[in-house]
């Protein structure tokens, strides 16, 4: 959906507070996968979505890390909705060495698509 191949990604399995199965999936994406995996992103996003990222960029940014969360039964469907529950959690890490730079580089890298 995202254009990531299954096996870029490496996957740790845990169990969750209810006993439940967990599996964690990570990719490190550089540059043209990354670049690409934005765009593809963005393209599944409505633009009400992006728009809205763009105003919460400070409260979803941790140390250069970008967090949303997206429906994973719509996901499933190969459509990206941003959501509360039920979610697929997606962590975005760019490198930016100027913290003060974190809101502006996220802003541009969304804007991509409008």
């Amino acid at each position: 959906i995202l254009g990531i191949k299954e096996e870029e990604f490496t996957s740790i399995e845990t169990t969750g507070y209810f006993e439940n199965p967990i599996i964690m999936l990570s990719a490190k994406l550089v540059k043209k996968q990354g670049q690409n995996f934005i765009k593809k992103m963005l393209e599944l996003l409505a633009i009400n979505q992006i728009n809205e990222l763009i105003e919460e960029i400070e409260e979803r940014t941790i140390d250069s890390r970008f967090h949303l969360r997206v429906d994973k039964q719509e996901l499933v469907k190969g459509k990206l909705i941003i959501s509360e529950k039920d979610t697929v959690k997606i962590k975005i890490h760019t490198p930016i060495y100027n913290k003060k730079d974190t809101v502006k580089i996220f802003t541009e890298i969304f804007q991509m698509v409008n």
